[in-house]
């Protein structure tokens, strides 16, 4: 879960709702800074959302480049249903359909922030031929499988019969945060629709590895984690990135959420990666 230090909108910021051809999603989006030199679609984690990216929309507006991210179907503020499609490829078709309406190129580069990793790759392979470059944040080849400190089966089990502001009070239990930041996690997680939460809890527990996929369509891809990162192990993380062809980057100051937790840092260790694309 990605914990915002604030919930201030960076000027330039466009807070918005979109729909497109397959659904509707709450979006945050800016426009490049003087020439535009591309755009980048941004797709959060697991618990998250758009928020947990706010921080770097003017940060790569400043190097030239339109961004656009967004919650996912369920979650916080885009709606889903019981019915609707929750599969890996049909969240990347989501991500896709929201691209043709928000960004003007035909080609744009991509960033999957942990369970986002796993969309952002599935959409790589299936749309090869649209995607700039794949950039992967904190997240895995695969499943995340289940752990003593992320006991996701338990969860799996628990929507859909627990109150999720339950569920959330225990995984907060014991935490101090401030009040603001506090009634914002409460109100993000209680909004996800449950059957997109059970649905990407059970992608966590179960997604195939397919980086070979993602490595056989040839697009230049980007891996890094923060540096005390607690999702996948750490040298899943580094054999993923070399069977992408590249080494991973390593961000001293950010653990599992560097889009919060150090977004100047982020953006300055990627730039190189996407002016070069």
């Amino acid at each position: 879960m990605s914990v915002p230090r604030t919930l201030e909108i960076p000027e330039g910021v466009e807070v918005t709702r979109v729909l497109t051809a397959r659904s509707e999603h709450a979006v945050h989006r800016i426009s490049a800074a003087g020439e535009r030199v591309g755009s980048i679609l941004l797709v959060p984690g697991w618990t998250g959302s758009k928020e947990d990216f706010t921080p770097v929309l003017p940060l790569l507006a400043d190097l030239g480049f339109d961004v656009v991210t967004f919650d996912q179907r369920g979650q916080y503020e885009s709606p889903g249903d019981v019915e609707d499609d929750y599969s890996l490829e049909g969240l990347a078709e989501d991500a896709l359909a929201l691209a043709d309406v928000t960004i003007q190129d035909e080609r744009f580069h991509l960033l999957g922030h942990s369970f986002g990793g796993l969309v952002a790759q599935t959409l790589t392979i299936g749309h090869p031929d649209r995607i700039r470059t794949l950039s992967l944040l904190c997240t895995g080849p695969g499943a995340l499988g289940d752990t003593p400190t992320r006991p996701l089966q338990r969860l799996v089990t628990a929507i859909g019969k627990v109150p999720l502001l339950q569920i959330h009070e225990l995984r907060e239990q014991g935490i101090k945060r401030p009040a603001q930041i506090t009634a914002f996690l409460a109100k993000r997680f209680t909004a996800n629709a449950p059957a997109s939460l059970k649905a990407m809890t059970q992608h966590l527990l179960d997604a195939e590895d397919r980086v070979d996929e993602v490595a056989a369509t040839g697009v230049p891809c980007w891996v890094a984690r923060g540096e005390t990162d607690d999702a996948w192990p750490h040298e899943v993380q580094a054999e993923m990135a070399r069977r992408l062809g590249t080494e991973i980057v390593i961000l001293p100051s950010a653990a599992h959420s560097p889009g919060v937790e150090a977004p100047e840092e982020l953006v300055d260790d990627w730039r190189g990666f996407l002016l070069a694309h």
